[in-house]
């Protein structure tokens, strides 16, 4: 450790120094490393705080590491610092859940959201929401030292008209799950369709690289090829899978198996069909039985002659596509971003996590269910309080004004060690 002529609790706040780094067992000389020395409630956690750096590398680390544990340190738990800073004051748990989300974003977009996160942006609105119903809360209890016919006239139309207010506030701030499901997990886009239809073909165009196996043989691909992708700054599980037929082929069965469990896990499924073929009652079948909501078809081969009328759903988004020109390309990213939501960006904007979610629609359901009870009239105050309690106490929860240790244990299990 550090030679006792520059110990770091003998330092001021806010300094920071060279010196040797010695094993305090054996006295081995292990590095030489600048220690910071930080003073509560100046640091990260709020805490008196030393920062260790030497040199880079896997070995130095390590030996560093185990000196500091021979000397009577302890590995961190899980989002153990995070959690100190959040327990000391020092940020709301939207940020410190923020910080989970900056350090493993995949893309520039989903760590600009992060960053705004953890600048307080979601945290200040869910803030303001909390004042707002524990204000109404607060009128509403007031009132029942009131006598039925002492009750302002216009009272129970008033709050009704401001919690529907509050809930519409509500509402569209949970309505952000869908950006914040994509840039924290990604989502899932599922190539389907029959063998030989270009589906590796799409795949590899998508990626600009020759990832799967492209032949003219039909069933070349009989196994999942999963690639990483972003789109519009948003990252996407790319999947390639076997195509979709009639077959005594055991291998290639259980390819089509897992393609069709993979359609229907799929945020969105771009299904292709091959229009310099004949249609056929069975491919008539296919399509139709496709799902309108998350599905693109995708006509390939357009620089090939048609193979007659294709009969397809109207309400399916379909884009013509040539591999071998580029011809529909842009056009196909351009109808992935609408079909999945990701053709407006809200940089800056608060965008909630499942966990933010859940809270926010039990504040709507309570905040719903007090709108009830007051327009029932005076003799449902009390009901009406109750529910305005619980939306407050689930808004919250969502900043850390309202939490338990099973929360905590929660939100921290999904950071890595220490951090």
């Amino acid at each position: 450790m550090p030679t006792a002529a520059c110990k770091p609790s003998q330092r001021a706040g806010g300094t920071f120094f060279h010196a040797p780094v010695t094993h305090p067992l054996t006295g081995e000389r292990l590095d030489d490393a600048v220690i910071l020395v930080y003073r509560a409630p100046h640091s990260y956690t709020g805490e008196d705080t030393v920062e260790l750096q030497g040199h880079g590398g896997s070995v130095p680390s390590r030996r560093l590491l185990e000196a500091a544990l021979a000397a009577g340190a302890r590995l961190a738990e899980p989002g153990e610092f995070t959690k100190r800073a959040f327990l000391n004051g020092r940020l709301d748990l939207t940020q410190a859940e923020a910080i989970c989300d900056f350090i493993q974003s995949k893309t520039d977009r989903a760590a600009h959201v992060a960053r705004a996160q953890l600048d307080g942006v979601l945290g200040r609105e869910v803030g303001d929401l909390y004042e707002r119903v524990t204000a109404l809360c607060a009128e509403v209890e007031h009132l029942l030292d009131f006598d039925e016919g002492e009750l302002p006239d216009t009272f129970l139309a008033q709050c009704g008209g401001r919690l529907s207010v509050l809930g519409g506030d509500l509402e569209r701030l949970a309505a952000t799950w869908n950006e914040g499901h994509l840039l924290r997990d990604g989502a899932l886009v599922v190539i389907s369709g029959r063998p030989n239809v270009g589906k590796s073909s799409l795949l590899n165009a998508l990626l600009g690289r020759e990832r799967a196996i492209v032949y003219a043989t039909p069933g070349t691909t009989r196994d999942v090829i999963e690639e990483g992708y972003a789109l519009n700054g948003v990252p996407l599980r790319l999947v390639d899978t076997a195509g979709l037929r009639e077959t005594g082929d055991a291998i290639e069965l259980e390819g089509i198996a897992r393609a069709r469990e993979l359609i229907r896990q799929a945020d969105l499924n771009i299904h292709l069909v091959d229009q310099s073929v004949p249609s056929d009652a069975r491919l008539a079948s296919e399509v139709g039985a496709l799902s309108a909501k998350r599905v693109i078809i995708g006509l390939t081969k357009c620089d090939l002659r048609a193979g007659g009328v294709l009969l397809l759903p109207t309400v399916v988004p379909c884009v013509r596509l040539s591999m071998k020109t580029g011809e529909g390309l842009d056009v196909l990213k351009e109808a992935m971003c609408r079909a999945l939501g990701l053709d407006a960006e809200s940089l800056g904007q608060p965008v909630v996590s499942l966990r933010q979610v859940s809270e926010l629609r039990q504040s709507v359901v309570h905040v719903g269910s007090a709108i009830a009870a007051l327009g029932e009239g005076s003799d449902k105050l009390v009901i009406a309080a109750g529910h305005l309690r619980e939306a407050a106490e689930a808004l919250g929860r969502i900043v850390g004004r309202v939490y338990s240790d099973d929360l905590l244990d929660a939100v921290f299990s999904r950071f890595c060690v220490g951090k």
